[in-house]
């Protein structure tokens, strides 16, 4: 028979007079899988941080209880004893979560020792343990190892061996695989399963709250779901009977924006835009000893790589974390001095005088719109500044007509001219990174991961916006990402990357539904 063990009876929460949950009520059971889902600002992570009194600024109300205790209630000492050891959290983003001045086997014992009172020792042995648990490779080296030096998917490892050091009753896991590539993301979700499973073993029925905005997560994931839609709890049913008869339309809408396929065919004589032959790419490995500075060791992370986009064409580039689909990107933007090989742009070689004058006509749209803007700058200056450089001779009534045509073509309303960045939404602000380099008149746009950090219903706004773009003004795009619904969506061919070279290529859908490379089924099987 089930029984509960945190239940959250009419919670509200205030950032001042603004509401950011309004009477939020649910029950997670033990050895539970529940996710939580919702758009940015639906009020998810400020639940899961109230549930241990991580959001001090915030007023709340209501009550959250553990067994019966109401943690709401507890004064910080009382909750400190909580924090870890009854409830532990897997944060968004570990490399902001990690302490960066000490060892991820520092930070993993430190939690053994306050809760556990252990000796230093016996809590290193279990740190290495833990990061051999959780499928760090060789835990013994990687635990005096500081978060620079890990991969993404390894902190986040870390990250869940210090949430797990403690044995805790309830894993709240906030968005663990955002930021993660596909076949990373895989693995992460299993290893929580697992861990799971490991625990239930051992006598101890450990539930997991999961918030995320990944709906393919959920499915694969969560036993129950519950939905908020801008700090309401709308709807809450068992994970199978929410995606067969979801009741809510909000609901109904989340699991409908996933973007249908919006290619185009381009014609055959469609004329080359931008060409790499042979590229490579070579950076020296930092010296551990006095033999690696007399004779540096050199890290390849390209291999003669060949692409081509044509004009009026989206060309996508998958594969996971240190593939090197960045250091392609980057390349092909004159960003990285140790480039060799071949780069063409409309026909010409690329020689390092040519990169300022194409400059304009070829143009790159970023990761992270909270960070590709900066936060001392207007929407009129952020929009404007690329004309200031390249196109000196326009005057300000030029000026002006230019970035307000290129804020109409992305949606964004000419009254937000004099706003910051800070006033916009994740999918306002990428679409404002957009018109930056809109305003310009570009021929090619490199897209970095343009959706990874929105929701999916805005994914799917900015793809349609991207589109439409291309239709407008024929604009060619090569799209670097690992998310395979982007690809299938906006993208005619792909190239699929592994340690710095092209395992295959070809057309998106042919690709997709028929790979040829063992390692190109397993991104595909790790996308569905």
């Amino acid at each position: 028979m089930a029984q509960t063990l945190l239940e959250i009876d009419n919670l509200g929460i205030r950032f001042g007079n603004a509401i950011a949950v309004d009477g939020l009520s649910l029950k997670i059971e033990r050895g539970e899988r529940f996710a939580l889902v919702g758009e940015s600002g639906s009020g998810k992570t400020a639940t899961a941080k109230a549930i241990l009194q991580l959001i001090p600024e915030a007023s709340t109300s209501g009550a959250i209880r553990l067994q019966d205790r109401n943690l709401l209630a507890l004064s910080q000492k009382e909750i400190a004893k909580v924090r870890g050891s009854k409830i532990a959290m897997i944060f968004q983003d570990p490399m902001s979560a990690l302490n960066p001045l000490f060892p991820v086997g520092k930070q993993i014992a430190e939690s053994i020792l306050l809760h556990e009172g252990c000796s230093r020792k016996e809590a290193r042995e279990r740190a290495i343990g833990l990061l051999a648990r959780t499928g760090v490779p060789e835990p013994e080296l990687k635990v005096d190892s500081y978060p620079h030096q890990l991969s993404g998917g390894q902190c986040q490892r870390a990250m869940i061996a210090m949430a797990i050091a403690c044995k805790p009753d309830l894993l709240i896991a906030d968005e663990p695989t955002t930021a993660l590539d596909v076949r990373t993301r895989g693995r992460i979700v299993q290893m929580l399963l697992d861990l799971q499973v490991q625990e239930a073993a051992a006598g101890r029925d450990m539930a997991i709250l999961l918030i995320t905005h990944d709906l393919q997560l959920v499915r694969r994931f969560a036993d129950r779901v519950g939905v908020m839609e801008k700090g309401l709890l709308v709807e809450t049913q068992e994970t199978e009977s929410l995606y067969r008869a979801p009741a809510h339309p909000y609901t109904r809408r989340l699991l409908n924006s996933m973007p249908p396929r919006l290619v185009e065919p381009i014609g055959h004589d469609a004329r080359i835009l931008l060409e790499a032959k042979a590229l490579r790419v070579d950076y020296a490995r930092p010296a551990t000893s006095w033999r690696q500075w007399l004779k540096p060791l050199r890290h390849s992370a390209l291999l003669g790589i060949d692409v081509v986009l044509r004009a009026g064409e989206t060309v996508g580039i998958v594969g996971e974390s240190g593939s090197g689909k960045s250091t392609l990107a980057q390349s092909l933007l004159g960003l990285v001095g140790t480039a060799g090989g071949d780069i063409r742009f409309d026909g010409k070689r690329l020689a390092p005088r040519d990169w300022h004058r194409i400059r304009p006509r070829l143009q790159a749209v970023f990761q992270n719109p909270f960070g590709a803007l900066s936060p001392r700058h207007t929407v009129r200056s952020i929009v404007s500044e690329g004309l200031r450089l390249h196109s000196p001779a326009l005057d300000l009534h030029q000026v002006q007509q230019r970035v307000a045509s290129a804020l109409s073509d992305v949606g964004i309303p000419l009254e937000g001219l004099d706003a910051f960045p800070h006033e916009f939404s994740g999918g306002q602000r990428q679409r404002i990174a957009i018109a930056r380099v809109l305003v310009l008149r570009p021929q090619v746009l490199i897209l970095d991961e343009p959706t990874s950090a929105l929701d999916v219903s805005v994914q799917a706004q900015v793809l349609r916006l991207l589109v439409e773009l291309q239709r407008k003004y024929g604009l060619s795009y090569l799209l670097v990402t690992h998310d395979l619904a982007v690809i299938r969506a906006v993208a005619h061919r792909v190239y699929v990357m592994k340690e710095g070279r092209v395992l295959e290529a070809g057309p998106t859908l042919e690709l997709i539904e028929h790979p040829r490379q063992p390692y190109t089924q397993e991104l595909v099987n790790a996308s569905l």
